[in-house]
């Protein structure tokens, strides 16, 4: 079985994000997407809120698994038996980013990261511009699932 990891804070999921697992469903048998949980990080949403807006966004896909972890990515991949990690490239500033971890964490575990460009329609969009619009009660439709918008923030 193919399964990777899809890592993030997700505070919120975006559509960007829901662009990357929707393409990226072909590709492998099984996807956790995965909220990684930082005590030192100020959520702007509960974990349980990111949970339940990733669970509602994904209900009607069967090999989407939402489950949450602390920790290493990589430590968690292996946990999961996972053989890829899933990750998703709106610029060349996030492949920057991006490489120099996917690098350590195959030197790590031997676990390849997969790396999708973002559409071009959603590769504006990122969780902090989305909890800014957010915190100053503008409309961020656009920009996430529907799940999102109908909570109470």
């Amino acid at each position: 079985m193919k399964r990777a990891v899809f890592p993030g804070s997700f505070d919120p999921i975006t559509l960007g994000h829901v662009d990357i697992v929707k393409r990226a469903l072909p590709l492998f048998d099984e996807i956790i997407i995965a909220i990684g949980v930082n005590a030192d990080k100020k959520y702007l949403f509960s974990l349980e809120e990111r949970l339940q807006f990733i669970e509602t966004t994904f209900a009607s896909e069967k090999s989407i698994k939402v489950k949450t972890y602390t920790g290493l990515t990589a430590v968690f991949c292996e946990t999961e038996k996972a053989q890829f990690i899933l990750r998703g490239l709106r610029n060349t500033t996030d492949f920057n980013y991006e490489q120099a971890i996917a690098q350590t964490n195959f030197e790590m575990t031997g676990i390849e990261t997969v790396f999708l460009v973002s559409t071009p329609g959603v590769s504006n969009i990122s969780s902090t511009i989305v909890r800014d619009v957010l915190r100053n009660k503008g409309n961020a439709s656009s920009l996430v699932p529907k799940a999102v918008i109908t909570s109470k923030k």
